[in-house]
């Protein structure tokens, strides 16, 4: 095992920047994905891309988070060529245009961050927590890259037959425990812990768990927590995710003052006006 002092859900080191979490930050959501539920197809050229990430900039995100992999569930699979080919050139012209910004590569593929990394991003944030990719571990303990461990089961096209829990908060933390334990041997230091909401999880579930979300900070890692415009919110209040970002902020608070570190969002600066106001009520 590395000499290394691990991080704690105080702060991170992207790219050798201390980010310090005494205030929850806030990581914007770019999808280059044509079917992802909210903002699928939206964002194809050069120009619309960059126009909406220095709009998140402007707002105050503090990440950007790229993905070329729709994982809403139900969603049809793409071979790694056409997620490489979706996000580089993506990537690329953000930190050419940007190259302030700490942009996150979502994948759930190795071979995607490695070459993700190489073109400037600097965190990864993997839905699967490594379960799909053996290669995953390896390659963060290698770079030395923050990584973002998240819960589900199985995949983005199973997952939904596999939200059936008998102690939901209990099964995640024996999900968490193990991978934190290998992550930490491997010298991994800067781990952020997303607890999944939607993923593998019913409505009932997904509030279940808001409910109970302080229980996680016991594993002393900064959550990232994304409700943005999810189907626990809009098919709650029997609408549908154009509609879902005043549930979404609701909720987002909820999160905020059970110990949110990160929001993963679409609609940033009404996610940074709750951390402003949130701060004056924890």
């Amino acid at each position: 095992m590395q000499n290394k002092v691990f991080s704690s859900n105080k702060t991170l080191n992207v790219g050798g920047r201390l980010i310090h979490f005494d205030s929850p930050k806030i990581m914007g959501i770019l999808n280059i994905t044509p079917d992802s539920f909210f903002d699928g197809g939206k964002y194809k050229d050069e120009k619309s891309i960059l126009q909406l990430v220095e709009k998140m900039i402007t707002d105050g995100a503090d990440f950007i988070d790229v993905g070329g992999y729709s994982s809403r569930p139900g969603a049809k699979d793409v071979t790694q060529e056409e997620e490489l080919e979706r996000v580089l050139s993506v990537i690329k012209v953000i930190v050419k245009n940007f190259p302030e910004s700490i942009l996150s590569i979502d994948t759930f593929r190795s071979e995607v961050a490695r070459q993700a990394i190489e073109e400037g991003a600097l965190m990864v944030n993997d839905i699967s927590g490594g379960a799909l990719d053996n290669k995953m571990f390896d390659l963060i303990a290698r770079h030395h890259i923050p990584y973002i461990l998240m819960h589900m089961k199985g995949t983005p096209q199973t997952m939904k037959s596999m939200a059936e829990y008998e102690n939901l908060i209990s099964e995640m933390l024996d999900y968490f425990h193990p991978r934190l334990h290998q992550l930490h041997q491997m010298g991994v230091a800067d781990i952020m812990i997303d607890p999944g909401f939607g993923f593998a999880k019913t409505i009932a579930h997904n509030f279940e768990l808001l409910k109970q979300l302080e229980l996680l900070k016991i594993l002393n890692k900064p959550l990232v927590i994304g409700l943005s415009r999810k189907s626990m919110i809009w098919k709650t209040l029997d609408t549908n995710p154009e509609n879902a970002l005043n549930g979404t902020t609701v909720l987002n608070t909820i999160a905020l003052l059970k110990g949110a570190s990160i929001l993963r969002i679409h609609d940033v600066k009404e996610a940074v006006e709750a951390v402003k106001l949130t701060n004056f009520v924890k």
